[in-house]
């Protein structure tokens, strides 16, 4: 299956663990393309068979979690009806609502969120391997 996983990330923890989670995925058998959001063709993206989106967090300590502007962005352009997707983000204190408010605009544009993880730091989510698993 031909997954994609875009992120976006700022001291390149979001990044190593997107890697890492490509490298899962390709080790499982699948094609795997991991990409930043900035750099993410929307249409590329969007024609994948399952679509990985991940953000790291910003906020304030506790409150006001949420996904970066380039990311819930990036969300927008995608066209995804019915494929399986996933969202997951890095943080360190807290992940705050940001992974079901990713999840909503994922299914916004027609996507199944079937996973939402995170991550305490530059590695492979808990969770991400068995919905890897899943995808078949």
């Amino acid at each position: 299956m031909r997954l994609a996983i875009v992120y976006d990330s700022r001291t390149g923890t979001t990044k190593a663990a997107a890697e890492m989670m490509a490298e899962l995925a390709t080790s499982k058998g699948h094609d795997c393309s991991v990409v930043p959001v900035q750099a993410a063709d929307s249409s590329d993206v969007s024609s994948a068979e399952a679509v990985c989106v991940g953000s790291w967090t910003e906020g304030l300590f506790f409150i006001l979690q949420h996904a970066t502007k380039a990311t819930m962005e990036f969300i927008e352009t995608l066209s995804l009806e019915g494929k399986p997707a996933a969202v997951f983000c890095t943080y360190k204190t807290s992940a705050g609502k940001m992974l079901p408010k990713m999840a909503q605009a994922m299914k916004d544009r027609g996507a199944r969120v079937t996973g939402q993880f995170k991550a305490r730091g530059p590695h492979v989510p808990e969770g991400f391997s068995a919905w890897v698993d899943d995808l078949g």
